[in-house]
Order: structure tokens, then C-alpha cells, then sequence
């Protein structure tokens, strides 16, 4: 695929169509939108539609297909930049309803006129117009159910049934509605320096809205700006953290600040740098933290002193698949292996990988998973324990992956998941958060007790 051109325009929505070529490209949809932000000045205001357009169309694409298909041909056939470009303008015609349509037609025909000839401009006037004449077509003409919720949801067929299998159609469809809303702004109170009391006072005092979270106990949702700028952000007394995520040290039992801790998968950090805020360096409380990447260690090690826990975080460049070596058999009392996974419980903050990855994607990742479990068993301590977690919401990847590793481990139970607000858990015990549950992100965890 040809590279994308760079915009003539440097209005909001012919940046967008910029960075959906982009995306298609591999790129990251947040990676993508920060370095355009960053390079093109734009107010506000732009600024805003920008991003509502690339992550709406991302997030609709299947809809957005649907929608198309009537009035163009071969769609997939068309040079990416003119496909988005139509998709860009059905999108807010659908869902920006405070456009007005002959603004999106305006400015639509232009982007057509600057980057094409006048062919492509005729072309996608026409199709604008016989859009407006006809009307997009019906989604009940879509019979079967799972391929209805496919298109009206933007969500592979593959991925619907899997959950469909797991949790049944009418969860499944609440799943759907969730993933497409906007993402809270969370953070995590660094209990290491502060309180949750303190940085409720400290944030509203600079004009932010603040709410205590509902999901984890150092959780903190709050509104009315760029957290990330605030003064206790850049002190290291929060950090972004979602709420779901934040619940993982919070299970691991880590009520001894003495504790010798092994994060098998640890980059960026933001659980390593939790699990850190619970210990004292002088009390000999340490977490070894491993990535496979030096890159990613020099990213745990930078967030590990911005937030103050430095002297307790021991980071390293290590494959977790590969740990006999480096340490001795029964070192730690807590281990976690926050595993690589397929990320569906991302998916508001990850739109683009519901396109990218296959049911065997999952498999293979589930074959990695296990084989790290494999390699930390050994490393911890009797009645210790090991703290399972991905951020996806598949029982391949989740429920399975733990039934096979204490097959092959009988030294090995499942110990009970208990949060700070007592959510309910499975039957075996574990826990898994789906989008729609709170709000949050999917994940799940499970405790395994080294029981001899």
C-alpha cells in the first residue's frame, strides 16, 4: 500500500483522513493521533473533532461499510484516501448530529478537490448526494443476530460468537454497546507519597471534577481537562492508571511491606510501580521487574522515579520464559505474570486491533502464557502466591490458560480473588471484569497458591 500523502489541508478532518491512512498502515490509532496533534497546530476546538472523527471511524468501520456498500461498487478497490474520506463524511453525518450537513459536504468536496483530480472530486460528490437522496440503508435486512451485532457494533463475527459461547447473546450485546463509549480518565493515587483524600483536594483545587472510583480502592475518575499536566501528575502523586487494571495488586495479597515480589511482564510499569507503593525498601521489600525490550525497561525504571519507588524496583531486560537462570527456585513471595494477550478488554482505548487479530492469535498467545507460568512456578514460595492477569476478555486466553497450568502444576491451587469492594467472581474463584460491567476496562486475574 502506497504511503499516505501529506495533507495540502491542515483543516481537522483532512488530518483525519491522514491518520486513518496512516492507521491502516499498522500505526497505532493513539501513537498516530498524539504525533499529528503534535506536529499540526490546531485550537481546541479542531482539536476535539479531530479526534472524534479517527477514533469514530475506527470504531465504526464495519457500520460505516455497511453503510457504503450501496453505493459504491468495489469499495475495497478504491484508493484508501478517497474510502476514508467518504467514511469520514457518513460518520458525522450519523453521529455528529451538531454538524451541519452541508458543512461536511462543503469541506468533503474539498479535501476531494486539494488531493485528487477532478474525477475522484466528481466521484465523491455524487456518492455524497446520492447518500442524501436515497438514504444509508436498513440494518433489518441483516437476519441472523451475531451478524447484525457485527455490523451495528463494528465487531468481527469470530470474536461475537467466542463470546456468545462464553456469556450468551444478551450479555454479549451489552459488551458491544459498552466498547464504543469514550474512555474514563483514571488515575491511580500513589499511595507511596499520598492518599485518596489528599488528591482529591490537590486535583479540585485545580479545577478538575473528582470522583473516587467505584472499582478500585486508589482509583480516582476525573474530568474537565489534561490530568496528565496537572501539578500532582508531574510530582508522581497519581499516575494514569485504569481502574480495572488497578484492581491486580490490589488482589495480590501484598500486606507484608518485607515482601520480595517478581513482575514477570512489567513494562511500562504501572502495576510494578503499585505493587511498589505497598513495600519499604527499608523493611527489604523489593519487586524484580522484567521486559523482554531494554526500551521498556528504561520506561519502567523513568515511571518507577517519577512516582518515588525507585529504591524498591530492581528492573531488567530478561524473556520470562527464560528465568531458571537468573533466579533460585522459591525466591519470591508474589510473582505476577500480567501475560501478553489479545487486549479485547482495550478496546474503547485500542479500537484498531478488533480488525487486526484472529481467534488464532488467542491460541498462540495462550502456548506464550503458559510457558511463562511455566518458567515463574518454580520461583515461588510455598504458600506463596502467583497472580495470573490479561487485559482480554477471552476464555482461551483466561480460564483456560489456568486449567491447563494447574493440570501440569498439582503443587498448585486456585486461592480466592478478593477486591476492596468485593466483586462478585467466578465460580473457580477468579475474576473477570467485562467493559459494561463498570465502565472500565476487561480483565481478569486469578490467584494461584503454591500449596507444596
Amino acid at each position: 500500500m502506497a504511503k499516505p500523502t501529506k495533507p495540502q489541508l491542515k483543516t481537522a478532518r483532512a488530518l483525519a483522513v491522514y491518520t486513518l491512512e496512516s492507521i491502516k498502515n499498522g500505526a497505532y490509532s493513539n501513537l498516530q493521533l498524539n504525533a499529528t496533534i503534535k506536529k499540526f497546530e490546531m485550537d481546541p476546538k479542531d482539536k476535539n473533532l479531530y479526534t472524534t472523527i479517527v477514533y469514530g471511524v475506527i470504531q465504526h468501520r464495519l457500520t460505516l461499510e455497511f453503510w457504503l456498500k450501496p453505493f459504491v461498487k468495489q469499495p475495497q478497490k478504491m484508493q484508501p484516501w478517497l474510502r476514508e474520506l467518504l467514511y469520514t463524511a457518513i460518520f458525522q453525518m450519523q453521529f455528529l448530529d451538531k454538524i451541519p450537513k452541508h458543512s461536511i459536504f462543503d469541506e468533503t468536496i474539498e479535501i476531494a478537490k486539494q488531493r485528487g483530480h477532478d474525477g475522484q472530486r466528481r466521484f465523491i460528490t455524487g456518492v455524497l448526494h446520492q447518500i442524501d437522496r436515497e438514504g444509508l440503508p436498513s440494518f433489518d435486512s441483516i437476519t441472523d443476530p451475531v451478524e447484525r451485532l457485527s455490523v451495528t457494533a463494528s465487531l468481527p463475527v469470530w470474536l461475537l460468537e467466542k463470546l456468545n459461547d462464553q456469556v450468551g447473546l444478551t450479555k454479549t450485546e451489552a459488551i458491544a454497546a459498552s466498547i464504543n463509549e469514550a474512555p474514563a480518565q483514571s488515575v491511580r493515587v500513589n499511595r507511596a507519597v499520598t492518599n485518596v483524600d489528599e488528591m482529591l483536594t490537590a486535583l479540585a483545587a485545580e479545577g478538575f471534577e473528582v470522583e473516587k472510583s467505584q472499582v478500585a480502592e486508589d482509583g480516582l475518575l476525573v474530568h474537565g481537562g489534561f490530568v496528565a499536566g496537572s501539578q500532582p501528575f508531574l510530582d508522581g502523586y497519581i499516575t494514569l492508571q485504569d481502574e480495572s487494571a488497578m484492581l491486580v495488586a490490589e488482589v495480590m495479597q501484598l500486606d507484608q511491606p518485607s515482601y520480595k515480589v517478581l513482575d514477570a511482564c512489567a513494562a511500562p510499569g504501572g502495576k510494578t510501580t503499585q505493587i511498589a507503593s505497598y513495600l519499604e525498601a527499608d523493611d527489604g521489600g523489593q519487586v524484580n521487574a522484567l521486559d523482554i525490550h531494554d526500551h521498556k525497561v528504561k520506561l519502567i525504571n523513568a515511571n518507577a522515579q517519577r512516582l518515588h519507588v525507585d529504591d524498591r524496583i530492581v528492573a531488567k531486560a530478561i524473556d520470562a520464559r527464560e528465568l531458571s537462570a537468573e533466579f533460585t527456585a522459591a525466591s519470591f513471595d508474589r510473582v505476577l505474570v500480567d501475560a501478553p494477550c489479545s487486549g479485547f478488554g482495550l478496546l474503547r482505548r485500542k479500537p484498531e486491533i478488533r480488525y487486526e487479530k484472529q481467534l488464532a492469535d488467542s491460541q498462540n498467545l495462550q502456548k506464550i502464557q503458559l510457558a511463562i507460568l511455566d518458567s515463574v512456578a518454580n520461583l515461588v514460595k510455598i504458600d506463596g502466591l502467583l497472580t495470573y492477569s490479561t487485559c482480554t476478555i477471552l476464555d482461551i486466553e483466561n480460564q483456560q490458560v489456568v486449567q491447563q497450568f494447574l493440570a501440569n502444576h498439582p503443587d498448585f491451587a486456585l486461592a480466592p480473588v478478593v477486591t476492596s469492594n468485593n466483586f462478585p467472581t467466578n465460580d473457580d474463584q477468579t475474576l473477570t471484569i467485562y467493559p459494561d460491567d463498570y465502565q472500565s476496562d476487561g480483565f481478569f486475574i486469578a490467584n494461584l497458591k503454591r500449596i507444596k
